[in-house]
């Protein structure tokens, strides 16, 4: 049973729109579902957070879904902060001046850990978990998610892969998702692809190529960025606003309403390739045993290319090298918006691979390593 004071608050600021706020909510609901614990989750931007969460009040101070208190964060806090047992500051985000005022005043100030991005880079490995003097008499740990087993590990519920076996085990599951969102004309045996995506240069190419593709390819697009960009490639001829999609030679364009966690995780399930952006996303297409495209949000001086070729390193590791060049080639083309290579390794590779596929389904197992990242956190609360 909790008490008073063994609750956990999470800070997040919100600066990738849903990839911040994702992982700190998927996280938030894992913790309160699975280990019952108390969660208060102070967020800085509600308006971005419920685009992920439809049921979220943005005008409200303070309310509660799925077991997890959330917190409007404004400066001052409108809500006094209250100890807790840990307290998270997502993504190196400084905690509010009045919880860093209390924290050496207290007798037995709460675990401070600096939860970072995730990373496959070998490095994270030597500093996940070290503590450094934050305030007098206060240390912070920092909190490393990656791949390895001496890494924080990486967020996923504990019945997610059987639930997606369930899912893509049933032939009928597609159609309905289609259907759901008023998408009727996909065949079984017509290929799918979602795309979420930053502005990319490189876009253009690739729609002209699926648009002069011998066969017939759906493109599941949720608003955002990425449905700007496929609209301003379509002009002067807009989309359909009476149905949200648009045929073009064989390529069949299909605006989507934004969803919930949950509903993204159907459509990556239910697509054959799935272009995703940011960190939750990316994260959520690996559990989604399907081949994919990771668009890495841009940092100065390519920092995120250096992430890229880590993880890109770390995923070919056991695939056939031909297809691992192509795949590896693809991914660094698409980021490096260069149309004319990211077509020729699209060809290359051919949208149904067996071996990527046969890959994709073996990679979440293998990259779970021992525990997920929720497991490992309470583990090192509890043994401080």
């Amino acid at each position: 049973m909790q008490t008073h004071h063994s609750h956990w608050d999470i800070f997040c600021t919100v600066v990738d729109n849903y990839g911040d706020i994702g992982v700190t909510w998927r996280l938030a609901r894992q913790l309160a579902d699975e280990y019952g614990l108390v969660i208060n989750l102070w967020v800085d931007d509600l308006a971005s957070f419920a685009h992920i969460l439809p049921q979220l009040d943005s005008r409200k101070t303070q309310q509660s879904f799925y077991g997890v208190n959330i917190f409007h964060w404004t400066q001052p806090l409108q809500h006094p902060w209250q100890p807790g047992q840990v307290v998270i500051e997502a993504f190196a985000c400084e905690l509010p001046q009045e919880v860093q005022q209390q924290l050496p005043l207290l007798p037995s100030p709460p675990m401070w850990i600096n939860l970072e991005y995730l990373s496959a880079e070998p490095w994270i490995d030597d500093c996940h978990g070290l503590q450094s003097p934050a305030l007098a008499g206060v240390k912070k740990l920092f909190y490393f998610p990656g791949f390895t087993a001496k890494s924080g590990g990486l967020i996923c519920e504990q019945d997610l892969f059987e639930q997606r076996e369930h899912w893509q085990q049933n032939p009928q599951s597609r159609l309905s998702l289609c259907q759901s969102f008023g998408i009727s004309d996909i065949a079984p045996d017509e290929s799918v692809i979602s795309l979420f995506c930053y502005e990319n240069n490189a876009l253009p190419a690739l729609l002209a190529l699926w648009r002069d593709a011998p066969q017939k390819l759906h493109l599941l697009v949720p608003q955002g960025k990425g449905l700007n960009a496929v609209k301003q490639w379509l002009e002067p001829q807009p989309f359909d606003t009476s149905t949200a999609n648009y045929i073009i030679g064989n390529l069949h364009i299909h605006e989507l309403p934004m969803t919930d966690q949950q509903g993204y995780d159907r459509l990556l399930w239910s697509c054959d390739m799935n272009i995703v952006r940011g960190e939750d996303s990316f994260l959520r297409a690996q559990w989604a045993a399907k081949p994919f495209i990771w668009h890495i949000y841009p940092q100065e001086e390519d920092a995120h290319l250096i992430k890229l070729d880590a993880f890109m390193r770390r995923y070919c590791h056991n695939l056939a090298p031909a297809v691992a060049d192509a795949w590896q080639q693809l991914n660094l083309a698409f980021n490096q918006q260069d149309g004319p290579a990211v077509c020729h390794y699209w060809q290359k590779l051919g949208l149904v691979n067996g071996a990527l596929l046969q890959h994709a389904k073996q990679w979440p197992i293998d990259a779970i390593n021992d525990a997920d990242l929720a497991n490992r956190l309470v583990k090192m609360a509890k043994n401080g």
